[in-house]
């Protein structure tokens, strides 16, 4: 393999990922399994390519299938066996499987397209079964190594400095749209690759939409404004929320806005490996509800990210999952009253043995501007 640097992850670690899922195969009862094209891909391989298939048997191993677009990407990319498909990916595949003679293949129904399965189950050999199976390669991603952990450690720190640089200049009157604007080319300027997903800026009334989408709307004196950020740093993610006020906030403001401070740092208290993620939630919940605000948080406190910005665990009132060392989530209650606004505080923490390390530095006082 010619890494070239292009992955600071190991050549080793890509390679104990794939040799691991391969021991794997025989307690699914299964001949290989099929990885498809995304986030699943890039974990066992560090391809980052969009038009790949990962085939890992347990008689020959790993072999990653691609088209000629990505053969020298591939080379410096990988160090499994790569093969060149001349015509449809598919195709390819299905005559690896038939070289094989695998007869149980599992497949990742949530990662494959339907257009892609039915150009694949008439290529299987005779008698052979297409099998889902769900979940395996998510359930081996929850825990991050520590390359892992430090990719992910300087998308919190592109995503907080691009933070304090717009923040410092925020002023009534300015657009949602031209801050997300400017807060995604901070980023970029700072490293990242992109952000983990699209900018929230939302104000005043439209604060109190956990998922507002930036709008022409400008800043105004009285208003809430919650802005929801994060950078894709070497493929791994950030994810931070912070809530500031355009004037001078009133004791309502500032009473649920302790109240949401409260409920999250209650929840980070409750974050140690060994609890199950409800009882984070829980903890959260238990202040909001002191302040008769629970029905106000209307989503789960917080969820893993790593590859992707949602990805497992989810810590939510019915997860019934437990925290491991390693695991990368965030902590965001949050209080949304129509027709007032809405207050969001998130960081980015990893559970430790004894509790978790906040990873997202920017301070989480009221922000007034």
């Amino acid at each position: 393999m010619n890494n070239n640097g292009l992955s600071p992850i190991p050549p080793a670690e890509y390679e104990a990922r794939a040799r691991a899922v391969r021991e794997g195969l025989a307690e699914r009862k299964l001949d290989a399994l099929l990885v498809s094209n995304g986030p699943n891909l890039r974990y066992l391989t560090g391809f980052t390519g969009d038009n790949a298939n990962l085939l890992i048997t347990e008689a020959a191993g790993a072999l990653l299938v691609t088209d000629p677009r990505y053969r020298i990407q591939a080379a410096r990319e990988v160090s499994c066996a790569v093969e060149i498909a001349e015509g449809p990916v598919v195709v390819e595949v299905g005559e690896a499987i038939r070289r094989e003679g695998v007869t149980r293949i599992g497949f990742e129904p949530a990662r494959i397209t339907y257009e892609a399965y039915q150009g694949l189950v008439p290529r299987l050999p005779l008698h052979a079964e297409a099998v889902a199976v769900s979940g395996w390669i998510e359930g081996l991603r929850m825990v991050k190594s520590a390359a892992e952990l430090a990719l992910i450690r300087h998308a919190v720190g592109i995503s907080s400095k691009a933070f304090e640089q717009v923040a410092a200049k925020m002023r009534a009157g300015m657009k949602e749209s031209d801050l997300a604007a400017e807060l995604e080319f901070r980023m970029r300027r700072l490293g990242a690759e992109k952000p983990s997903f699209e900018t929230i800026v939302a104000s005043g009334e439209r604060s109190a939409l956990p998922h507002a989408q930036p709008t022409a709307e400008r800043l105004c004196e009285g208003a809430l404004v919650v802005v929801d950020m994060g950078a894709f740093h070497q493929g791994y993610a950030s994810d931070m929320t912070r809530t500031l006020f355009v004037g001078k906030p009133g004791p309502k403001v500032k009473r649920a806005y302790r109240a949401v401070l409260e409920a999250q740092l209650a929840a980070i208290d409750a974050v140690k490996a060994g609890r199950p993620t409800a009882a984070v939630d829980r903890a959260a919940r238990r202040v909001l509800a002191g302040y008769g605000l629970e029905r106000a948080f209307v989503h789960s406190t917080g969820h893993g990210l790593g590859l992707e910005i949602h990805e497992p665990p989810r810590l939510g009132r019915r997860d019934k999952k437990r925290l491991e060392a390693g695991m990368a989530v965030t902590i965001e209650p949050g209080v949304y009253l129509e027709g007032w606004g809405g207050i969001r505080i998130e960081d980015t923490v990893v559970v430790t043995k004894t509790g978790c390390e906040v990873l997202t530095p920017t301070s989480k006082e009221l922000r007034v501007v």
